[in-house]
């Protein structure tokens, strides 16, 4: 049974930083890239990061670029999310997400290319 299951996340005031874990289990954690979504009320879940199967490679979403970092340790079965200089906007619900790591498949950046998502954790920004 696949469990991918987030902590880290709680309230913070405008400018701080947090940063998400997600420890995974039941799966070959070194074989699939991870992602981390996020949804606000009353909007879609949207990508924010992903980091390839070796941790070689990583992309984020532009509004986020320098100011979140997502990295992984295969020891640990566990990524990250360093989340720094937070704004309001980045209140949401954060999930991380597998996704198989196929031969020539790009890693992705949309929630149907992940196969399991975790039940997400709570960031709030206050202003």
């Amino acid at each position: 049974q696949v469990q991918l299951v987030e902590s880290g996340g709680g309230l913070v005031q405008a400018g701080g930083s947090l940063r998400l874990s997600c420890a995974a289990s039941g799966l070959a954690f070194n074989v699939y890239n991870m992602g981390w979504f996020r949804q606000a009320p009353g909007k879609e879940r949207e990508f924010v990061a992903a980091i390839s199967w070796r941790g070689g490679s990583t992309y984020y979403v532009d509004s986020e670029k320098g100011r979140f970092t997502i990295s992984r340790d295969n020891t640990k079965n566990t990524v990250y999310l360093q989340m720094n200089s937070l704004k309001p906007e980045d209140t949401a619900i954060y999930y991380c997400a597998a996704q198989p790591a196929l031969n020539s498949a790009p890693v992705g950046r949309m929630t149907p290319q992940y196969d399991y998502f975790g039940q997400g954790t709570q960031v709030t920004v206050s202003s």
